[in-house]
């Protein structure tokens, strides 16, 4: 699978922005595609959850690890669903007063050759997408 890279400058606090994306409670509220999450277990800096993914007839869960670098950065590994791997990570560095840079990262592969060609064709638009979801969810929270 393609792996997509961004980085940007935003005008939150790069603990704002850790917050935000550390709240994986509320993705459902905001995330394209993200139906429901769950935390399942809490071991000081490190979580596990479900996420829930869907569009139209589709419907996936999987699970992960999600590491907890406060301030600066987000590891997120994949445990158990439809992936054959997952890498995801941010970023977070201070920029100046009040904003921060935002370097974020994924990787995965789908086990499901026909999963895999579908998502082939939307993956950088829709990995765009759930980028600017977190952008406009910072705006609405901290603007």
């Amino acid at each position: 699978m393609p792996t997509h890279a961004e980085t940007k400058t935003l005008p939150y606090t790069a603990e704002q922005m850790f917050d935000l994306v550390a709240d994986v409670d509320n993705y459902p509220k905001f995330l394209p595609w993200c139906i429901a999450s769950r935390i399942t277990k809490t071991d000081g800096n490190v979580i596990e959850a479900d996420l829930i993914i869907g569009y139209k007839l589709f419907r996936e869960k999987f699970s992960s690890r999600v590491t907890l670098e406060r301030p600066d950065h987000i590891r997120v590994d994949y445990l158990d669903g439809p992936l054959k791997h997952l890498s995801n990570e941010w970023k977070f560095t201070p920029e100046g007063e009040g904003s921060c840079v935002i370097d974020f990262y994924v990787d995965f592969d789908l086990q499901t050759p026909v999963l895999k060609q579908i998502v082939e064709i939307f993956f950088n638009e829709a990995v765009k997408r759930m980028v600017s979801a977190f952008e406009a969810r910072a705006e609405q929270i901290y603007r």
